[in-house]
């Protein structure tokens, strides 16, 4: 044995096992696992910003840890210690109810192991609410003011929280405070009371009473002594008499008040009463005055005195502790003193009261008020001779008592003066009944015993209590001295004094009969007249009608019994044990008689009723009286007898039901039971009512609780019968009608929820079920008389443990029960499944008894209760080491009984393959192993039926769906069932086509599973939507599973709605638009779809279609859609749809010439790692981003999206170590879109609104470029190296489309020369400048002259690289021209645009001058300043400036001739005029200076488009469009204007015709 630390391990050699006991208290062990597990929650509070629990639960942690340090310490008392342990236990069940965790049963603060107490008592343990110790609750009471005007001392106020309905108190606290006669208390006083949480909150207010307690003398000790027990010590000081030889005798004198003359004084009087006790003699008795706790006795007592008040009110009180030999001949004497307020110590006396304390009879002074009369006295009057008096009346009843008195008396009475007091005696020897007193003194009045005896009755129970031992003896000597004459009326007064005590006012006194008995109770001969008595009652309750005596002797049966046991005990010890044998007799002639009394037919007598109610509401006090005479088996047998003489439910009527049911439960609960040779007795009659009860369905609740008590003794006693002994054979006789029965109350597979009555039933049967073995079983299965009735029980056990399953029968943090429940239910399966196989397999099958088995073990194996894998790692364990994992159990037991199956397995194909696929998709390994190959199973079958296994494939792709939606299945899933079910089927003929369906399936889930992560509440849409899109497609392409398709469509329509993007919502709904024909064929009722024809179904679609068009302001292909709607009404003459499409076509067209149309940019992304799901892992795709995002917010938005993912800070393409690492890599950049302008019209006219939806709408292929040097870096000037990589995607469907993002089919790699990147680059942004101005000419932008004003300053005043400039210097040099002679023509070309820029930027000055705010008048000029030396500069270098300066000249000249004058210069049609401008990734280094590109920074780069177009010289185009529309503001055109327009246009005429260049003029006036 080594003792380490605070445990004790016992090292057992034996078998190689070891057992370590822990040595310290369970509650500490609980609390340092508890608080451990805590731990680790308690952190995740403050990640789940759950913060008021996280404060709260930190809080109650450090209590727990304070409490369970003072446990071990050790050095607490034993009250302290459950105090603790109490405190310890309400904080655990608090923490693990807030943090979700399991409820613990307890009992006495302890966790109960469930495999020590059956399940009725665990279920019980809830209901009761005995798994939760009582919280504690606090109950303030303010005590404001405090006023007791009696005891002159400190007082101590008690507070007890009082239960009316039970008559206890609930809880007791004491608070003490001084408070002194006179004093009010003002301070707030505050209580607090702990109870249980029911019985104080749930109760009524009036239900509740309030005592207060002030203690007088020595009650305090005797209060704290005897646990607070008393009610009060004034009204109900018997209370607290509970022991036989406690002596009290003591007499609560309270001074009321007083009604006294004046007495000739103009002032009234200040009035002082002076208490004297004085014995027969005349002395005054010392110290029998007690003022209170505290003080010392004393032998006078003056009240306190009013001041000026002829009628004060006292209502002081005082006890007066008589000696019991003085109180006979003693008297009370009051005599009345006028205080002097001039002299201090004058004190006058005026006059005198008295009573005796026992009047003649021997009674005391009864306990009430007294109107004492005030005799006149003076300060000279003697008392010395107290006689002269004495024989004076005191009191009006004394007067009317007195007839003959003398005609002189020593005092005169005062008839207007009178004096109050009230007597409260609290005696153990004295009474103030006569009719008590006179039965105790019998012996003097033996004529009149036979009345005394009657007159019993009538005497106040609390006088027979105080005298308990006094009159019992008084009874039994009446017995011993004549039994024949006095016999029947002590039987009836010992009846009656035995039922005052079942009173609840005097059950306290129970124990003082008790003690009675077994102490001082010598009546030897007393049983036989008992028991003739006794015996003769029972015989006549067939024969009176009025059976009030005979109900009341019933009653008072458990007492009557206590005094023949004991009366014969002392009669055997006394004769040696004579008459043995008469004793027996009588027992059995009396039990006889308790038969008889039970036999009769009580239904026509409703007196018999209750006596027959009565006799058994007692019957099971007395088994343990008769144990003490009889043995066990001789007492069984009585109760058999008188059990057996009941009868059946049948034959009495319902309200003797419940009493007789009562009964039996209170034997089964009994000593007597216990007993193992009783119960081999007793079970067979218990189990017989119990059956009748349970058979015709009645009382059912009662006796579940009776069958539950059977079970928890037996599991106390370990009763199993493992072989098959007498009570064996019972128990398995009455099982199987118990069980089977159950079975039909547990039967509520029609009950849409569980009632909580029905948890009785279903932990009697957990119970019952739990107690069988095999044998049991056996027996059960055996005794079955046909195959039918055994079908019948094995559908409706299994109906039951299916409900069980189903129904919320236990709450979710209750897992003890319900594990319990699961271990009780495999079990059971395991011995019901051979008789399934043996008696309903072959020719003799029976589907429906196979498919309730299969139904049932599929539902046990997906149960919550049963799934591990989210439980804690020390919860998991603990289950696993008690009941190991059940869902593999009931997996071997399934698996096996299909493999029993046989010839009958088509019969669940397709059936259960759902069910059994829900089973495989239960993350547990070694179910998994067990259950998929039966899916191989399946598929052989059906080839062998079919010829191929199509309707397996259908049955489980269905199920797939809606199961992985619902969150079932995994990756680890997926590919152990294709390794399973391939390795199976290597070997079979139909291998191919096998291998392609797992196959299927495998993708399949792989992509169910992505859709169902992408689809989390957190997930962000474009996620979302590219799961979805990503199984439709799957659903199109490879498994053709056309509703599946089409469901998937609205999943991914109703996602892009919530995204607002309507125009991929419209792409996405017309996938099922092309799905559908213009035909009449009629369509179900599908998903929102009402029945209609296909045509209307397709019409509604068109509509809603060119709606999310409409809305995503993608009119031009909302207007081939109308066209179609359009032909379709033509057709069917339906001219009113026909106008309406019409309209909305041509409003289409409005739509795209005036509504402003923002420009989306797009990126670029790859996914690379295995990380990502299978639709994104390494692949890489184009976005459509959203209006004004730019690319450092699309790269914000994406890395929000997939928080995990690392961002490639480069455009590199990454290698396959990278590919296949387990992190998430994104790469993001922008790339530019290359637009297939075929199908757009060539004609210059074309406004640029046209051309730039062309541009980005209906693309299929981008390109982003890629910096380099090659060879050496010309370090002069970088532009002459330096080359670009364009790389262009081609991806597998045009953007916009049914997503925002679109997979790169493939990729094309092109270099481009510094040259032909000049070329690019000047010329996208010459159309950048083009359509910018514009724009600002058609007033779109509202007044806001910044952009203009950023783009002109970025291309004009170049600070960075010294824009165009550089280019000049890098191409048009001699040494440079000479050297590449076969660039000439693109030099040409660079030059030609480079001036082409100076025009625009021309006009776009012109432009800037008109709409420049007067603020920005100085960045104007600045730009004019900046244009001429850029103008100089490409003379220079060019030589050809002529047409430059002319057309500059001429567009300055219009403008200030007038403003409406529009001078547009463009390309010539041989060049693009649909080339956009896209800004690109600052991840980029551009080869283009800053002046072309606009911009001020140098990471800022350019997209460029279209680099396969080339350039040429331009055709000016002069348009005067606005100069007669405008008439009206500027005036009709002089004719120096119109010299002035012509002048400038033949100038431009003369430049065009000498270049000898074709000429298109167009005048517009």
């Amino acid at each position: 044995i080594c003792t380490v630390g605070r445990y004790v391990c016992l090292c057992l050699i034996f078998r190689l096992c070891e057992t370590v006991v822990p040595l310290e208290d369970p509650i500490i062990t609980e609390t340092t696992s508890t608080l451990q597990e805590w731990g680790v929650l308690w952190k995740q509070l403050y990640v789940k910003h759950k913060v008021d629990l996280f404060h709260k639960l930190r809080h109650v942690m450090n209590e727990l840890i304070d409490l369970r340090r003072q446990l071990i310490q050790g050095h607490l008392a034993q009250d302290q210690t459950r105090e603790i342990k109490r405190h310890i236990t309400v904080r655990l069940d608090w923490g693990n109810e807030h943090l979700g965790l399991d409820l613990v049963p307890r009992k006495e603060f302890e966790m109960v192991d469930p495999d020590h107490i059956s399940a009725s008592e665990l279920y019980k343990m809830r209901h009761g609410d005995g798994c939760r110790v009582p919280v504690q609750h606090h109950l303030f009471i303010n005590l404001k003011s405090f006023t007791y005007n009696t005891i002159s001392e400190e007082a101590d106020v008690f507070f007890s929280l009082y239960d009316t309905r039970d008559n206890k108190q609930i809880r007791y606290t004491h608070s003490q405070h001084s408070i002194h006669t006179q004093d009010t208390l003002t301070q707030p006083l505050q209580a607090h009371v702990q109870e249980q949480a029911g019985p104080v909150l749930e109760r009524e207010p009036q239900d509740i009473l309030f005592y207060f307690y002030n203690t007088c003398d020595n009650e305090q000790n005797r209060y704290w002594r005897e646990g607070y027990r008393t009610h009060t010590c004034l009204t109900s000081w018997f209370d607290c008499v509970r022991i036989l030889g406690d002596t009290r005798n003591d007499l609560y004198l309270t001074l009321e008040r007083g009604d006294f003359e004046r007495g000739g004084k103009s002032v009234q009087k200040n009035i002082e009463v002076t208490v004297y006790v004085l014995y027969a003699d005349g002395d005054t008795l010392k110290d029998c005055i007690s003022l209170g706790s505290g003080e010392p006795n004393t032998s006078e007592h003056q009240s306190f005195v009013l001041y000026h008040n002829n009628s004060p009110r006292w209502s002081e009180m005082i006890k007066l502790p008589i000696p019991i030999d003085r109180f006979r001949g003693s008297h009370l004497r009051f005599e009345f003193r006028h205080c002097s307020t001039k002299d201090k110590g004058e004190k006058k006396l005026f006059g005198f009261s008295f009573t005796p304390l026992m009047r003649e009879d021997g009674t005391t002074l009864s306990d009430e008020s007294h109107e004492l009369y005030v005799y006149k006295c003076d300060e000279n009057a003697t008392f010395s001779n107290q006689g002269l008096y004495l024989s004076m009346p005191c009191c009006k009843e004394d007067f009317n008592s007195c007839p003959n008195l003398p005609s002189t008396l020593p005092f005169q009475r005062n008839p207007k003066e009178t004096f109050w007091v009230s007597t409260q005696l609290c005696s153990t020897k004295l009474t103030q009944n006569v009719d008590l007193l006179a039965l105790l003194n019998w012996k003097a009045h033996t004529d009149r015993v036979l009345d005394i005896l009657g007159r019993l009755r009538h005497i106040n129970g609390e006088e027979i209590v105080k005298f308990l031992r006094d009159v019992l003896d008084t009874l039994f000597c009446l017995l011993d001295d004549n039994t024949d004459k006095y016999g029947p009326l002590v039987f009836q007064s010992l009846v009656f004094i035995i039922n005052l005590l079942r009173d609840s006012r005097f059950y306290h006194f129970r124990p003082v009969m008790e003690a009675y008995i077994q102490n001082h109770f010598a009546g030897a001969l007393a049983y036989k007249e008992l028991i003739r008595c006794l015996k003769w009652y029972m015989d006549r309750s067939a024969e009176v009608v009025r059976q009030d005596h005979i109900q009341e002797a019933m009653k008072a049966l458990e007492y009557l019994f206590k005094f023949i046991v004991q009366s014969r005990i002392l009669y055997s010890r006394a004769t040696c044990g004579m008459e043995e044998d008469q004793f027996r007799a009588s027992i059995q002639e009396l039990f006889q008689s308790i038969r008889f009394v039970l036999s009769l037919d009580s239904r026509s007598s409703e007196t018999l009723v209750f006596t027959q109610a009565a006799l058994l509401n007692s019957f099971p006090d007395i088994f343990d009286e008769l144990l003490q005479m009889f043995t066990v088996q001789e007492v069984a047998e009585y109760v058999r007898g008188t059990l057996g003489s009941m009868p059946s439910t049948v034959d009495i009527g319902q309200s003797m039901d419940v009493v007789k049911l009562q009964s039996i439960a209170r034997t089964v609960e009994s000593r007597l039971f216990f007993f193992p040779e009783s119960r081999s007795i007793l079970l067979p009659v218990v189990l017989h009512h119990i059956h009748l009860h349970l058979r015709q369905q009645r009382e059912l609740l009662i006796c579940s609780g009776i069958l539950t008590s059977i079970f928890s003794i037996i599991k106390t006693s370990s009763m199993r019968f493992s072989s098959p002994t007498l009570a064996g054979w019972i128990f398995i006789h009455y099982m199987e009608q118990i069980l089977y029965i159950f079975c039909n109350a547990c039967n509520f597979s029609n009950m849409g929820v569980f009632l909580p009555v029905q948890g009785e039933y279903v932990s009697t049967l957990l119970s019952l079920l739990r107690q069988m073995t095999e044998i049991h079983f056996h027996h059960l299965l055996n005794n079955f008389h046909s195959k039918e009735e055994l079908k019948e029980f094995l559908l409706k056990i299994f109906c039951v443990f299916r409900n069980l399953m189903k129904l919320t029968i236990f709450p979710r943090d209750w897992s003890v029960m319900r594990l319990l429940t699961s271990h009780v239910i495999v079990a059971t399966t395991q011995y019901l499944s051979p008789a399934l196989h043996k008696n309903f397999s072959e020719a003799d099958f029976d589907f429906k008894v196979w498919n309730s088995f299969f139904s049932l073990t599929v539902l046990y194996i997906n149960q919550p209760s049963l799934q591990l894998e989210p439980l804690t790692q020390a919860k998991r364990k603990k289950v696993l080491d008690k009941y190991g994992d059940m869902r593999v159990m009931m997996a071997y037991e399934l698996f096996s009984m299909w493999q029993k199956l046989g010839e009958n397995k088509p019969h669940f194909i397709p059936g259960m393959m759902g069910p059994f696929l829900g089973v495989t998709l239960v993350p547990q390994s070694e179910v998994r192993n067990i259950m998929i190959p039966i899916f191989h199973d399946m598929m052989d079958w059906e080839q062998r039926k079919n010829g191929n296994f199509k309707l397996v494939e259908a049955e489980l792709m269905d199920k797939l769906e809606s199961m992985v939606a619902d969150g079932k299945g995994d990756g680890n899933h997926r590919e152990l069932f294709g390794l399973l079910l391939l390795e199976k089927i290597e070997q079979e003929t139909w291998r191919e086509t096998g291998i392609s369906f797992v196959t299927s399936v495998t993708r399949l889930m792989e992509r169910l599973l992505d859709y169902r992560d992408c689809m989390k509440g957190d997930e962000m849409e474009n996620k979302k939507i590219g799961g979805s899109s990503n199984l439709m497609n799957f659903y199109k392409s490879e498994i053709n599973k056309e509703d599946m398709y089409i469901r998937y469509i609205h999943k991914l329509c109703d996602l892009h709605l919530h995204a607002e993007d309507y125009t991929e919502a419209a792409f996405t709904l017309l996938l099922y638009w092309e799905l559908l024909h213009w035909e009449d064929r009629p369509l179900r009722e599908f998903l929102h779809y009402p029945t209609q024809s296909e045509w209307q179904r397709k019409e509604g679609l068109s509509r809603k279609v060119l709606h999310y068009f409409n809305k995503g302001k993608c009119w031009e292909y909302g207007i081939s859609l109308c066209r179609e709607l359009a032909f379709q009404y033509e057709t069917l003459y339906d001219y009113q749809s026909l106008s309406w499409i019409r309209k909305m076509e041509a409003a289409y067209y409005d739509n795209i010439i005036e509504q402003q149309r923002i420009e989306p940019e797009f990126f670029r992304m790859g996914f690379y790692g295995r990380k990502y799901p299978f639709f994104l892992r390494n692949k890489e795709f184009v976005c459509r981003g959203y209006n004004y995002e730019r690319l450092e917010d699309f790269q914000q938005r994406m890395l929000g999206e997939f928080p995990q993912a690392i961002a490639m800070q480069h455009p590199n393409q990454p290698d396959d170590a990278l590919l296949q690492s387990d992190v998430q890599y994104l790469q993001i950049y922008a790339v530019t879109p290359v637009s297939d302008i075929t199908d757009v019209p060539q004609l210059e006219r074309v406004p640029e609104k046209i051309k730039s939806f062309y541009r980005i709408n209906n693309v299929a292929r981008f390109h982003y470029d890629r910096p380099f040097h090659k060879g050496p870096k010309d370090r002069e000037n970088e532009f002459r190296s330096l080359w670009i990589e364009r790389t262009t995607l081609i991806l597998s469907r045009p953007l916009p489309g049914i997503s925002r993002w679109a997979e790169v089919e493939r990729r094309e790699l092109l270099e481009v020369s510094p040259l032909e990147n000049a070329v690019y680059v000047v010329e996208n942004k010459t159309q950048e400048l083009r359509t910018l101005i514009s724009q600002y000419q058609h007033r779109q932008h509202h007044g806001n002259i910044n952009p203009l004003s950023m783009l002109l300053n970025g291309v004009i005043d170049a600070a960075v690289n010294g824009g165009i400039a550089r280019y000049q210097e890098a191409f048009f040099e001699k040494d440079y021209m000479n050297s590449h002679a076969e660039d000439t023509e693109k030099i040409t070309q660079l030059k030609d645009l480079m001036q082409e820029q100076v025009h625009i930027l021309g006009v776009g000055l012109a432009v800037h001058e008109k709409l420049v705010h007067p603020e920005m008048r100085p960045l104007h000029k600045k730009l004019i300043d900046q244009f001429h030396m850029m103008r100089t500069g490409l003379h220079q270098v060019s030589g050809s400036t002529y047409s430059s300066v002319c057309v500059s000249s001429c567009a300055l000249m219009c403008w200030c001739v007038h403003p409406c004058v529009c001078i547009i210069l463009q390309p010539s049609p041989s060049s693009s005029s649909l080339s956009s401008i896209r800004s690109t990734s600052s991840q980029v280094i551009n080869s283009a200076p800053s002046s072309a590109r606009g911009e001020c920074h140098l990471h800022q780069a350019v997209n460029t488009s279209n680099s396969s177009l080339s350039c040429s010289w331009p055709v000016v185009h002069l348009t005067f469009s606005t100069m007669y529309s405008t008439s009206q503001k500027f005036g009709p055109p002089t004719h120096s204007r119109v010299f002035l327009y012509f002048y400038c246009f033949q100038q431009i005429w003369n430049h065009v015709v000498t270049k000898k260049v074709l000429k298109k003029i167009y005048f517009r006036f």
